[in-house]
């Protein structure tokens, strides 16, 4: 542990804070949280907190919303404002309401993958690990779906309803990376590896793959399997956390490029500055918080 994880490891202390982690954070990051997940664990941490004054989160953006939804009787910083996800933004509440009025009759279930405005939107959330059972627990036949088109195509692969995916070609940049060369290439190199992939790939690689997974899912499959060799389709850093927690198995990235630069904003010395500062500091309006905590609290009850 070097002298900035050290100093973080005091402030925390200090401050009776507590650090969450998405798994797409870096090693350093990674070392020095308290409770590390997918959205789906991270919603349910941030709903459990009671003691802590503060909550630093190392996510991005729509991630720190929804702790603050959740939990607004807590300060919930994120270290760096910019840590944007890129796929939240794709599916704006002003978009959304059109769907809605094209659409009377459908269901709005979002990815929770989409800030606070759109969220207040839907009738209920769901995450990558828990999409299929959610969309399967609500009454209507007729699903708006979004922002993810591939999340949106795994899920009508399972349910008999009918998926429209909002907007058509929403998506995770870095999850669009992988393409089934990937897994072609990768299986020749490592013939007795199994693949998992995570469910904002293409369908394409979907297909191919032996499971398709959230990153708390496939951090459940690799610990229960008895199979030696892992490749994973996710964002690289996943890869991080399971070298570190399954050092007797075999794990590696299915596609070395597969970065979230966003996620890599923050650092060491930013999480620093947020305890000491107690920067940046994540608000939603009361109105809006209302009605997205309803359709999360949907989500919770259902998982």
């Amino acid at each position: 542990m070097n002298l900035d994880q050290e100093e973080i490891l005091k402030l925390k202390k200090e401050k009776n804070a507590i650090i969450l982690a998405h798994n797409y954070q870096p090693a350093e990051i990674q070392e020095i949280a308290d409770f590390m997940g997918d959205s789906l664990e991270l919603c349910i941490k941030v709903s459990e907190i009671e003691d802590a004054d503060l909550v630093v989160f190392c996510g991005v953006d729509f991630m720190a919303e929804t702790a603050a939804i959740l939990n607004p009787s807590k300060k919930i910083l994120i270290p760096d404002p910019q840590a944007e996800c890129p796929m939240a933004h794709m599916l704006p509440a002003e978009e959304l309401r059109k769907y809605k009025e094209k659409y009377p009759d459908a269901a709005v279930v979002l990815y929770v993958n989409t800030m606070a405005e759109a969220k207040a939107e839907a009738d209920i959330l769901c995450t990558s690990a828990n999409a299929v059972k959610v969309v399967k627990s609500v009454d209507e036949d007729q699903i708006l779906f979004g922002p993810d088109m591939n999340l949106a195509w795994h899920v009508q692969q399972q349910t008999d309803k009918e998926i429209i995916p909002i907007p058509e070609k929403g998506h995770c940049y870095v999850h669009k990376m992988f393409n089934s060369a990937d897994i072609t290439f990768s299986r020749e190199n490592y013939p007795d590896a199994e693949v998992l992939v995570h469910p904002e790939c293409d369908g394409e690689v979907q297909k191919l793959a032996d499971h398709v997974l959230s990153t708390g899912g496939m951090i459940r499959h690799v610990a229960e399997s008895s199979q030696k060799t892992f490749l994973i389709g996710t964002e690289v850093d996943m890869i991080t956390r399971l070298r570190r927690e399954y050092p007797h198995k075999l794990i590696y990235p299915l596609l070395d490029e597969a970065i979230c630069e966003t996620m890599k904003l923050h650092t060491l010395e930013k999480v620093k500055g947020s305890l000491m500062e107690e920067k940046f500091l994540v608000t939603v309006s009361q109105e809006i918080a209302d009605k997205a905590r309803s359709a999360v609290e949907k989500m919770l009850e259902v998982s």
